[in-house]
């Protein structure tokens, strides 16, 4: 499976404190199950220098829908490949965001 569109929908962005809510609303990216997916994106220094960045998400299922864990293990696999195509395009490409 690849990913051939996602739609975002931007809830909030907190510059001060380097935070970025926003949700996945339609796409191959959210199950089909799920009436949504909810993200907030936290950036914070790292004693080694750096940053680290924590993503907290959470998953709302449509109504009557009971979801188990494994239903969304595929979700969180292709999330965590986007996740890291993005680390390592910014790590090659530090002008791209400084």
């Amino acid at each position: 499976d690849s990913i051939k569109y996602v739609k975002h929908r931007i809830d909030a962005i907190d510059k001060e404190n380097l935070i970025y809510n926003y949700a996945v609303i339609e796409g191959d990216a959210k199950p089909e199950m799920l009436e949504l997916v909810s993200h907030e994106v936290k950036i914070e220094p790292s004693k080694e220098g750096g940053c680290k960045i924590k993503n907290v998400s959470k998953y709302y299922p449509k109504k009557g829908v009971e979801i188990k864990e494994e239903d969304l293990k595929e979700a969180r696999e292709e999330a965590l490949v986007i996740l890291k195509v993005v680390d390592a395009y910014l790590v090659a490409n530090p002008k791209a965001y400084a």
